[in-house]
């Protein structure tokens, strides 16, 4: 069996190569208590060599023991041997064990790492649309268990495209780190924020309704009126959004389209902006 670390999997496999690594590691712990037992089993047999050799004198001399002076040099020699030998197969196969574990966990952060980073968009440190596949059926899941509510916010920034045909590519995504970081600060630990892709973002809010989402929304137009302050560009940051409550049994697609359909309301002046 290869222990050693292979080429980055495929993110459809790496769960797979996690549980296998797991389960190589265990083995090894599996072969720790076999060394161990073999050291046992050697001291068991010295123990055993030399209550061979001194019983007998014991038990028939009590007060002599005695050994043939010719075998004592084989007896040493013998039992120096295997001590030596013995040791030298321990710390070879306790060392051949400790590099295989290291590398198997070394592949396992490694792994994890590789996961970890696969859902973290790499501009602006949000989950990504991969991480949001995986994540809300979460949430859905469990307002379904807790029949807690759960809100979620769609967010689109205004005129981004053309901020990035008239000033450039980086200060594009300059607006975007910004507005990212904006966001991290606004919502609670508790409410997952993602990039859903390009300049749009989708936040879910657990243990909040419609209404009660609407504060964080105008903490949020409050910082960007404080940005466009303070940035001193040449344009004015601002967006849409747009706001859907889950119902317990409904599909969260269409509570998504729903907040999609009046995040594009109100960009398009469709609706009242409040």
């Amino acid at each position: 069996m290869s222990t050693a670390p292979q080429a980055p999997a495929p993110p459809a496999t790496r769960v797979e190569r996690a549980e296998e690594i797991q389960v190589q590691i265990q083995e090894l712990s599996g072969r720790d208590f076999q060394l161990w037992s073999i050291g046992i089993l050697v001291m068991l047999v010295l123990t055993a060599g030399m209550l061979a050799l001194i019983w007998p004198n014991l038990v028939w001399k009590p007060r002599l023991v005695h050994i043939e002076q010719g075998y004592l040099p084989q007896l040493f020699f013998g039992l120096i041997s295997l001590i030596v030998l013995s040791n030298i197969y321990l710390l070879t196969q306790k060392s051949a064990l400790n590099a295989t574990r290291k590398k198997l966990i070394r592949e396992l952060v490694l792994n994890e790492r590789l996961e970890s980073l696969s859902l973290i968009d790499h501009l602006t440190q949000l989950l990504n649309r991969r991480a949001l596949n995986e994540l809300i059926p979460q949430e859905v899941a469990r307002a379904n268990r807790t029949g807690n509510s759960l809100t979620f916010l769609m967010i689109d920034l205004d005129d981004f495209r053309v901020i990035n045909s008239k000033f450039g590519h980086a200060e594009g995504d300059e607006v975007l780190v910004e507005f990212a970081k904006i966001l991290k600060a606004i919502f609670r630990g508790g409410d997952v924020v993602f990039r859903n892709g390009g300049d749009e973002f989708l936040i879910a809010m657990p243990d909040t309704t419609e209404e009660q989402a609407e504060y964080p929304v105008q903490r949020l137009q409050r910082m960007v009126t404080d940005w466009n302050a303070n940035a001193h560009k040449q344009f004015e940051l601002s967006f849409s959004w747009g706001l859907a409550s889950y119902v317990t049994g409904a599909d969260v697609a269409d509570v998504l389209r729903a907040a999609d359909r009046k995040m594009y309301q109100k960009k398009h002046k469709l609706v009242p902006v409040f």
